[in-house]
């Protein structure tokens, strides 16, 4: 089972205006660079929940990804999830619980300000650019929840790592494939290893 991914870079803010207590803001913004994730930087890429927010589902809103602290649910009308040019576009309608009450006084004081989403990736993409910086692009993705949270961005340790350690393999075996002229490499793999040595020895 693949391990799920969470990310928490993006404002969100209480607004009761309309006089129904609502939590508003992106948990996630289109073709922009997220802050270093531990080594890499990552794009959500326009399509990226199409899929999820296509067919039905019944996405949480939560506290910290913390599933015993829900403050808003798709099946029941508390959560709205919708994307435009900008992003993933969460509203939220807060209960009447010490949780929902906490979470909208923390946001009215400030003390949070961001939200989170909770995902899985069926595809993604790797590149490194003109500064030799890995750049991860999400093109679709399994949403599992949105949730606010208390700090602004963190990595995940084991997918997204994992993903870039197998970019950074194919990459640098392409490069070594390319050091070694093809038109003088034997198609056996002993002597092509014996004659790539020899050409970082003499060469």
């Amino acid at each position: 089972m693949s391990s799920v991914e969470k990310r928490a870079i993006q404002e969100v803010r209480f607004d009761d205006s309309s006089g129904v207590p609502q939590i508003i803001g992106y948990a996630s913004v289109f073709n922009s660079r997220s802050v270093d994730l531990g080594g890499f930087v990552e794009v959500v890429h326009r399509d990226a929940f199409n899929e999820t927010l296509a067919r039905e589902s019944d996405i949480r809103a939560l506290v910290d990804h913390d599933s015993s602290k829900i403050i808003g649910r798709e099946s029941n009308g508390t959560l709205n999830l919708t994307t435009d040019n900008h992003g993933l576009r969460v509203t939220i309608t807060p209960p009447e619980t010490s949780v929902g009450l906490d979470v909208v006084e923390l946001l009215k004081r400030g003390d949070l300000d961001a939200a989170s989403f909770g995902f899985v990736v069926n595809h993604d993409s790797w590149a490194t650019d003109q500064d030799g910086i890995d750049v991860r692009t999400l093109h679709d993705v399994e949403l599992r929840e949105v949730s606010i949270v208390a700090f602004p961005a963190y990595p995940d340790t084991s997918m997204a790592v994992r993903s870039l350690d197998e970019y950074r393999n194919k990459v640098s075996e392409e490069t070594i494939e390319l050091d070694v002229p093809k038109e003088v490499v034997p198609d056996d793999i002993t002597a092509r290893a014996k004659l790539f040595l020899a050409e970082r020895k003499y060469g």
